[in-house]
């Protein structure tokens, strides 16, 4: 079993930055990688990038690409997501996610494990 736990939401005006965490427990020797998805009211379930623990390639969205970092602290078993010049459309609930398995990592059915969720807002 792997436990995540997300941090770093909040309120934050246009054009800010914003750090979220997620913290992996349990298992984590097994994890393969880890990615961010997010889900907006009325809306899908999305990815929004994933990393591979061994080695560190990391994957985007198009619509976050050059605004977004993932990045990993394997010693602290810590995924990081840094975002920056937010849009209100990034608003969202930001959902951390481990999957053992490996590919694709932008697909849902790839994780085994989700954390409970952190609320980004981004105001106008």
């Amino acid at each position: 079993q792997v436990q995540l736990v997300e941090s770093g939401g909040g309120l934050v005006q246009a054009g800010g930055s914003l750090r979220l965490s997620c913290a992996a427990s349990g298992v984590t020797f097994s994890i393969y990688g880890t990615g961010w998805f997010r889900q907006a009211p009325g809306k899908e379930r999305e990815f929004v990038a994933g990393i591979r623990w061994s080695g560190g390639t990391s994957y985007y969205a198009g619509s976050v690409k050059d605004r977004f970092t993932i990045s990993r602290d394997n010693a602290k078993n810590t995924v990081y997501l840094q975002m920056n010049v937010l849009k209100p459309e990034d608003t969202a609930v930001y959902y951390c996610a481990a999957t053992l398995r490996g590919q694709p990592i932008s697909s849902r059915a790839t994780y085994d494990y989700w954390g409970q969720g952190t609320q980004v807002t981004v105001s106008s």
